[in-house]
């Protein structure tokens, strides 16, 4: 399976095997196949996806992201790997709060939230043990990284 990068090339990992799709490619096997391709990824994480409502264009733009479960809620994190500015997609969310989620073959409406200090004081170190990248980008940034969490309605 060819993995999709951001600028469409190929990833490879150090051992020139192919890693997971991401991207647009990732986005249209995972909703073909309920899950089956796209789901687990990289380092054993697992990817959902979440749709949210473009804050300019007013259309739908869905995006591959890790999640973890904690409790009842879907946790996801807007890195951007350490970019100064926050994702799109999270500025879209931040502006309309109604997204849409698809876990494998589940799709169900969330309604999405920063998580309060508090919480991200217990979900920042939860969602590190998955993808340790993330205290990496906190440091290349000095905006800190919002923790998102996703409530099914």
């Amino acid at each position: 399976m060819i993995a999709v990068r951001a600028g469409n090339e190929p990833a490879i990992d150090d051992l020139g095997s192919e890693l997971m799709l991401f991207g647009k490619e990732h986005v249209r096997r995972y909703q073909e196949t309920d899950g089956r391709e796209g789901h687990e990824w990289e380092r054993g994480t697992t990817t959902l996806l979440l749709t949210t409502t473009g804050r300019v264009s007013g259309k739908e733009h869905t995006t591959p992201l890790i999640y973890r479960k904690h409790g009842d809620v879907y946790v996801v994190v807007a890195s951007k790997a350490g970019a100064p500015a926050h994702p799109d997609w999270y500025l879209n969310l931040q502006a309309n709060p109604r997204v849409k989620v698809q876990v494998l073959a589940d799709r169900f409406e969330a309604n999405a939230r920063t998580a309060t200090p508090e919480e991200r004081a217990e979900l920042w170190p939860y969602m590190v043990e998955v993808w340790p990248d993330y205290a990496e980008y906190q440091k290349k940034t000095d905006r800190e990284i919002p923790v998102v969490i996703l409530e099914r309605r």
